[in-house]
């Protein structure tokens, strides 16, 4: 093997509140890099699927990440779907921080450079049963955001009273009533019948977009709602590669993809699904309610992508118990919101540092806990509901 060759020598993760995977890649030189393969409510699976890429990677060439990727994807027979994609996402991210700390650049200069100097970012308000969302839209505003996502709300019947619908007008109402615009996330918890409806009460009120109107197991009936309202369309982060977002495209069925970076296949996979979406004049808002491996990721793309709108960003989110974007941070300075923005990440690699000795010491006590679980759901009846 060459000398200048730069091996992997080493792949941890480590399981943290409140609920995230990181994924750490060291090489032969000495150089670390950092991923995140957080897959909410099915951490240990993914740890499989990593410690399965560790007994495969190890002893590869850092540098040949496509070729990384093109063998962690395409070389068993089974592929895909939200386990492996995320683990393959943390891989991926780390090692691209690799090689933009080892260049001494970050990782927007490997991909062709910045066509933005800085990213329009959301925070969330509310919480999965959403209240009380006037005063989180005005704590939001005070912290330098102009734009806020909730959810729409909480569990629906297959078709439920019409009267369901009327506090999630009334929430947008409020949130608009600040000057702030607002996406409204459905969040696959609202069939067709009811999803119709709600798009509809709130297209006079002209949120940002209306997120996953239905499930997205169902193509043919979100271009249907599509054609139905003026209001954008949004959706992606249950969608794992290109040929997923493929019948979305094709149907003209979405205005904003939402991949994960942390589901989708890392940096790799996002870069290509930005240039993909463009290609179908579709806008490009990377969903992303994890820790700040996988939002300085979503950055690095973001700089440099002619079709991306905004990012999500986790800071506050209701979901963040036990620990915040900005704990595991040296310099948390580098996620500062300004005017709705934050700005471009100029360090090497990912831009940002992790305390290593903080994460280790946390997933030494977390790995102890039960991993994060979302609610289940159920109706009066006690038939089961989506969350």
């Amino acid at each position: 093997m060459s000398a200048n060759v730069n091996t992997i020598s080493k792949l941890e993760y480590f399981r943290i509140p409140p609920r995230w995977l990181f994924v750490r890649v060291e090489t032969q030189d000495g150089i670390v890099g950092w991923g995140e393969a957080t897959l909410e409510g099915h951490t240990e699976a993914v740890e499989g699927a990593l410690d399965a890429l560790a007994q495969t990677f190890v002893g590869w060439d850092a540098d040949r990440i496509q070729d990384i990727w093109q063998h962690a994807y395409r070389s068993k027979f089974y592929r895909g779907g939200p386990v492996l994609m995320s683990a393959l996402s943390g891989l991926d991210i780390a090692l691209w921080d690799i090689k933009g700390k080892k260049l001494n650049v970050p990782v927007w200069q490997l991909l062709g450079g910045k066509v933005r100097d800085k990213v329009k970012v959301y925070g969330w308000i509310g919480g999965d049963t959403p209240e009380d969302v006037y005063q989180g839209a005005l704590a939001r505003k005070e912290q330098g955001f102009t734009t806020v996502k909730m959810n729409g709300t909480g569990k629906v019947d297959w078709i439920d009273s019409p009267s369901t619908l009327q506090g999630a007008v009334k929430r947008v109402e409020q949130v608009r009533s600040l000057g702030m615009d607002v996406g409204v996330d459905f969040h696959g918890r609202v069939h067709k019948g009811m999803a119709k409806q709600l798009a509809k009460l709130l297209e006079p009120l002209q949120p940002l977009f209306i997120e996953e109107p239905l499930l997205p197991t169902q193509p043919e009936e979100i271009a249907d709602l599509s054609r139905l309202v003026a209001t954008p369309i949004a959706l992606g982060e249950r969608l794992y590669h290109r040929n997923d977002f493929r019948p979305y495209l094709e149907r003209r069925a979405i205005d904003i993809a939402q991949p994960d970076v942390s589901h989708c296949g890392g940096i790799s996979e996002l870069h290509k699904l930005a240039s993909l979406t463009e290609t179908y004049d579709v806008a490009l808002a990377p969903h992303c309610p994890l820790g700040p491996i996988a939002l300085a990721a979503c950055i690095q793309v973001d700089v440099t992508a002619p079709n991306f709108v905004i990012q999500e960003m986790s800071w506050q989110i209701h979901y963040n118990q036990g620990a915040d974007l900005f704990t595991y941070l040296v310099d948390s300075s580098v996620f500062a919101v300004k005017d709705g923005y934050v700005n471009a990440l100029e360090g090497p690699g990912l831009g940002i540092q992790i305390n290593e000795e903080l994460v280790r010491e946390a997933a030494k006590t977390y790995a102890k806990d039960t991993p994060w679980r979302n609610e289940v759901w159920t109706g009066p009846d006690g038939s089961l509901r989506e969350w």
